[in-house]
C-alpha cells in the first residue's frame, strides 16, 4: 500500500476513494477518536491546564486498525474537515497513530469533487496547531465550567442537572424571553382598513382600491366617530406617487442562515437540517456545511453565470461578491453552495432533494440581477376630516430578476392598484375598524434562537445545532405546540347600510414549534445569574469566542487565556458552596391554608415542581401535591394550589368488566365495580384502576373527568397493553417481541436488555435464534445512578414530594379519547361480561 488517507466519515471515504485511484486507500476515523478522560476533571490545573486524553472505548478497535494500516503505508494523509474540529481530529489521529505531526501531510477541501480532491493532494500542508489549540481551549474551558458548576447544581438544587458555557446562556435567553412575555400587559387599539370604489368621469365604479389609515385609534369611541365622519365625507385622490424600486438577492447560505431558512421554508429542525446537509456534502453534492463565510470562489461564480445565462438568459446574470461581516469568521473558505450549478436537482431521499433545491436556488439567486419594481402610493382626502388621509399602496414587479429562481413566496407584492389620477373621486365600499391587541415578544423557535446566538456572537457554526439539541435533551427546554385561548374583540363595520358593531371571538396565543423553558430552567438560570453572572453574561460569552479566534490566529497562548478565566471563575464556585438549598431552590410562599392556617409553598423536587402545606415544624408532617401540566412555579396562585389537594379523587366504579387477550394468551382487564381513582404523579395525571394498574389522563382535567370518559381511557389502556405483545416463543418465555413507541423491538425480561428491529423487517418472521443473537450483541441496559450522565434521580435528602400520589409508570402509547372510543368498539380478542 502506498498512501493511506484518513477522513472523518465512511460516507465521505467512499466518495473520495473513487477519485484518488488504486494507489490510495481511504479509511474513516468515525469522528473524534480521543477526548478528555471521563474520570475526574481530566485536566491538570497545576500544569498549564494540560488535558489528559484517552481513546474512546468505541473507537479503540478502529484506532488499532488505522495504526496497522499507517505502518504499512508509505505516506499518511489526514483529510478531516477543514474547521477547528476537523483540525483537532487530525492532530488527535497523528498523536494516537504515532505519526510525526510536523511532517505528516494534511489536506483540506471544502467540496468533495474530483478537481477539489486532486488540488488538495497537490497542495498538502501540515497540521495547524493554532487551530488545534483554539479547539483545545474551547474543550478544556467547557469541561472546567461543566465539571465545577454541575456539582454545585446537584448539591443546591437537584442531582443530575448540568451547566455549560454556551448551553446555559442559550437557556437564559429562553427564560428571559418567557419572563418578558409573562410580564407583558397587552394594550388594545382599533385599526381601520377596507376598500373604496374608484369612480370614472361619469360617476360609475371603475375599480377597487384597498386602503388603510396609517395610525390606530386608542378607543372604540374614537373609531366610531371617525367612521361616522367618513360616512359623511366626499372622497378624492389628492396625491399619487410612483417610484421605481429594486430588490436585491440575499447572499448564499452560511450555516446559521441555512438553518433558519430550512426551518421557515421546509419546516426542518436545526438538527435535521445539519444531518441532511452532512449527507449532501459527503456525497459530493454541496460544499462544506459548517461555515460563516459568504464568499464564493471565482470558479463557482463563473459556473453560476453560465448556468443562469443558459437557464434564464444573459439579462438575468449579475456576478456578485459578498463580504463576510464578521471579522472572526472561521476558516471555511466558501459559503454553502452546490458543487455543480448545472445540477439543479439530485437523486436521493425526498428531504435531501428539498434541501438541495433550497441551497441551489439561494446560491444561484445570489448571482442574478435585481428584481425591478414599480411602487405606487396614493393619498385620499376626506372632506369632513381636513387633517385625515386614507392611504393605498401598490407594488408591481416589472422585471423578476433573481425572483425567477428564488420564488419561495418572497415577492411580497402589495395589491395591484387600478389606474387613477389626482382629483379622481371615490365612494365608500366597506371600512372595518377592528380591535387588535399588542403582541408580546415572540417566543424563540430553533431558527430564531440560532439567529440571536449568531447576532450576539455566542457560539459558532459547529455549535448551534448541538447546543439546541442539548438544552432539550437535558430537560431545560421543551419544543412543542400550544393551543391558544378564546378572546373577544370588537368589530365596527361601515358600508352602504351604515355602521354596525359586533363582538366576535378569536383564538389568541397559539404557538407552533416554539421553545418553552421548564421550571427547572428558570430556577437554574436565576441561580447561575446571581452567583455566576460573568459566565452567563452575553457579552462575556461573546468575548470568550473572540479569544478563541485570536488563539486560532496564533496571537494568544491558550494556557494564558484559560488561566485568566479560571482565576475569576473558581472563587465564585467556592463562594457558591455557602448558598443554602432553600435559597438555591427558590421556594416561594403562596400564602396560608384557609382552614389550617399552615403556610403553603411551591418548590422544586426530584420529580419536578410541587406544592407543600406546612413547614414540618411542631412534628406535623407536611402534605405534598405535584403541579399539573402547564402550571408554572413562578405564576402559580394560592387558589390554584388548593385545587391540587383535591386529588386523589374517586371518579366512580367500572360499570362492567372489560378484558383483552394478548397473542400469548395473557389476559389484561378490569372487573366490574373496580374503583377508578384520578391521581397526580410525577409524570402527570393518571387513573388508578387496580393494584399497579394505571392509565394516563390525556386530554382531560383529572379534577373534572367524568366516569364515562375515565372508562374509555381505561379500556384504551387495556387494549394497548394486550396489543403490545407482538410475538412470543413457547420454548423461551423470557424473550418477547413487543410494540414500542418507535415500532417493534426484542426484549429479554430477566436482563431488561432490548434489541432493535429494522423498520423494513417483519417482526413476525424473526426466529428465537435471531432474537437471542441480537440480544447478545445489544448494549447492557444503562443503570441510572447518582451523578450518572443524564441522571434524573438525585439522592433524596428528604422523602420525595408528591407522596400524596403514587408514581405512575410511563406508557409509550398515547391514550386519547378518540383512541379510547376505538378500543370500546373492538370485537376481536375482547370479551365483555
Amino acid at each position: 500500500m502506498t498512501n493511506l488517507v484518513i477522513v472523518e466519515s465512511p460516507a465521505k471515504a467512499k466518495t473520495i476513494e473513487k477519485y484518488l485511484g488504486k494507489d490510495f486507500v481511504v479509511r474513516s476515523s468515525y469522528g473524534h477518536i480521543r477526548d478528555i478522560q471521563k474520570k475526574g476533571m481530566g485536566i491538570d490545573l497545576a500544569n498549564g491546564f494540560a488535558p489528559n486524553y484517552e481513546i474512546s472505548v468505541d473507537k479503540k478497535k478502529n484506532v488499532t486498525e488505522l495504526k496497522k494500516l499507517a505502518k504499512q503505508a508509505d505516506a499518511v494523509w489526514l483529510a478531516t474537515d477543514e474547521d477547528r474540529e476537523g483540525e483537532a481530529i487530525a492532530w488527535h489521529l497523528a498523536e494516537a497513530l504515532g505519526l510525526d505531526v510536523v511532517n505528516t501531510k494534511r489536506i483540506v477541501f471544502h467540496e468533495i469533487t474530483k478537481p477539489a480532491i486532486e488540488h488538495a493532494v497537490a497542495h498538502p500542508r501540515t497540521v495547524d496547531m493554532d487551530l488545534v489549540n483554539a479547539q483545545q481551549a474551547r474543550r478544556i474551558l467547557d469541561r472546567i465550567v461543566g465539571f465545577e458548576l454541575s456539582p454545585i447544581l446537584w448539591k443546591k438544587i437537584r442531582t443530575g442537572l448540568s451547566a455549560g458555557r454556551v448551553q446555559s446562556v442559550a437557556v437564559r435567553l429562553i427564560v428571559e424571553r418567557e419572563q418578558e412575555i409573562q410580564a407583558f400587559e397587552a394594550t388594545d387599539s382599533f385599526k381601520v382598513q377596507g376598500e373604496l370604489q374608484l369612480l370614472d368621469a361619469q360617476g360609475k365604479a371603475c375599480g377597487i382600491v384597498q386602503v388603510k389609515r396609517t395610525a390606530a385609534f386608542a378607543t372604540e369611541q374614537d373609531a366610531q366617530a371617525y367612521l361616522s365622519a367618513v360616512e359623511r365625507s366626499a372622497l378624492q385622490v389628492i396625491s399619487l406617487d410612483e417610484k421605481p424600486a429594486t430588490r436585491s438577492p440575499k447572499p448564499p447560505f452560511t450555516t446559521s442562515t441555512l438553518q433558519q431558512e430550512a426551518a421557515a421554508k421546509l419546516g426542518f429542525s436545526v438538527k435535521q437540517t445539519m444531518v441532511i446537509a452532512q449527507r449532501l456534502y459527503e456525497s459530493g453534492k454541496i460544499t462544506y456545511m459548517r461555515t460563516d463565510s459568504l464568499n464564493l470562489s471565482e470558479t463557482a461564480i463563473a459556473q453560476a453565470q453560465q448556468t443562469i445565462t443558459a437557464e434564464y438568459g444573459a439579462r438575468y446574470s449579475h456576478a456578485r461578491r459578498y463580504k463576510t461581516k464578521q471579522a472572526d469568521a472561521q476558516e471555511a473558505h466558501e459559503a454553502i453552495r452546490p458543487t455543480d450549478f448545472a445540477v439543479n436537482e439530485v437523486a436521493g431521499e425526498r428531504n435531501e432533494q428539498r434541501l438541495y433545491q433550497l441551497i441551489w436556488r439561494r446560491a444561484i439567486a445570489s448571482q442574478m440581477a435585481d428584481a425591478q419594481l414599480q411602487r405606487t402610493t396614493v393619498e385620499i382626502a376626506l372632506s369632513q376630516l381636513a387633517e385625515e388621509k386614507l392611504v393605498a399602496k401598490g407594488e408591481v414587479v416589472t422585471f423578476d430578476g433573481f425572483l425567477r429562481a428564488y420564488d419561495f413566496g418572497d415577492k411580497g407584492e402589495d395589491a395591484l392598484l387600478p389606474a387613477m389620477k389626482v382629483g379622481q373621486a371615490l365612494t365608500l365600499g366597506q371600512l372595518l375598524a377592528r380591535q387588535s391587541y399588542a403582541r408580546p415578544p415572540a417566543r424563540y423557535n430553533e431558527a430564531s434562537l440560532v439567529r440571536t446566538l449568531e447576532e450576539m456572537g455566542i457560539g459558532r457554526p459547529s455549535t448551534y445545532a448541538p447546543t439546541i439539541d442539548t438544552i432539550q435533551q437535558r430537560g431545560y427546554v421543551v419544543k412543542e405546540d400550544r393551543e391558544g385561548t378564546p378572546r373577544d374583540y370588537r368589530l365596527l363595520t361601515l358600508n352602504a347600510e351604515g355602521q354596525q358593531a359586533e363582538t366576535l371571538t378569536e383564538i389568541a396565543g397559539s404557538e407552533k414549534n416554539k421553545l418553552f423553558p421548564t421550571d427547572i430552567a428558570s430556577i437554574v438560570t436565576n441561580f447561575l445569574t446571581k452567583h455566576f453572572g460573568d459566565v452567563l453574561d452575553y457579552r462575556f460569552t461573546a468575548k470568550v469566542e473572540e479569544k478563541f479566534d485570536i488563539i486560532a490566529q496564533g496571537k494568544m497562548q491558550w494556557q494564558a487565556m484559560l488561566d485568566e478565566f479560571y482565576r475569576q471563575f473558581h472563587p465564585r464556585v467556592e463562594a457558591a458552596e455557602d448558598v443554602s438549598r432553600e435559597e438555591a431552590g427558590q421556594a416561594r410562599l403562596l400564602g396560608a391554608h384557609p382552614q389550617s392556617g399552615l403556610p403553603m409553598f411551591v418548590k422544586i423536587g426530584r420529580f419536578g415542581p410541587f406544592v407543600q402545606i406546612g413547614d414540618g415544624e411542631d412534628d406535623q408532617k407536611p402534605q405534598f401535591a405535584s403541579l399539573m401540566p402547564g402550571q408554572k412555579m413562578d405564576t402559580l396562585k394560592l387558589e390554584e394550589a388548593l385545587e391540587l389537594f383535591k386529588l386523589p379523587r374517586l371518579v366512580g366504579e367500572m360499570p362492567e368488566s372489560f378484558y383483552a387477550k394478548a397473542i400469548d394468551g395473557t389476559e389484561f382487564g378490569v372487573a366490574a365495580g373496580q374503583s377508578l381513582i384520578a391521581k397526580q404523579g410525577p409524570f402527570g395525571p393518571y387513573l388508578e384502576y387496580g393494584v399497579k394498574q394505571y392509565a394516563p389522563i390525556k386530554g382531560f382535567d383529572p379534577l373534572s373527568i367524568t366516569l364515562e370518559e375515565a372508562v374509555l381511557l381505561v379500556e384504551a389502556k387495556i387494549q394497548a397493553d394486550a396489543e403490545k405483545i407482538v410475538k412470543t416463543f413457547p420454548e423461551n418465555a423470557d424473550v418477547k417481541i413487543l410494540k414500542g413507541r418507535w415500532g417493534p423491538y426484542i426484549t429479554e425480561l430477566s436482563s431488561k436488555k432490548n434489541a432493535k428491529i429494522a423498520k423494513d423487517e417483519d417482526a413476525q418472521t424473526l426466529t428465537l435464534e435471531v432474537c437471542l443473537q441480537r440480544l447478545a450483541e445489544a448494549p447492557e441496559p444503562v443503570k441510572r445512578g447518582r451523578g450518572a450522565k443524564g441522571a434524573a434521580k438525585p439522592a433524596a435528602a428528604k422523602k420525595a414530594p408528591a407522596t400524596k400520589t403514587d408514581t405512575v409508570k410511563k406508557t409509550t402509547r398515547k391514550a386519547t379519547s378518540s383512541a379510547a372510543k376505538k378500543a370500546s368498539t373492538r370485537k376481536a380478542t375482547v370479551k365483555k361480561e
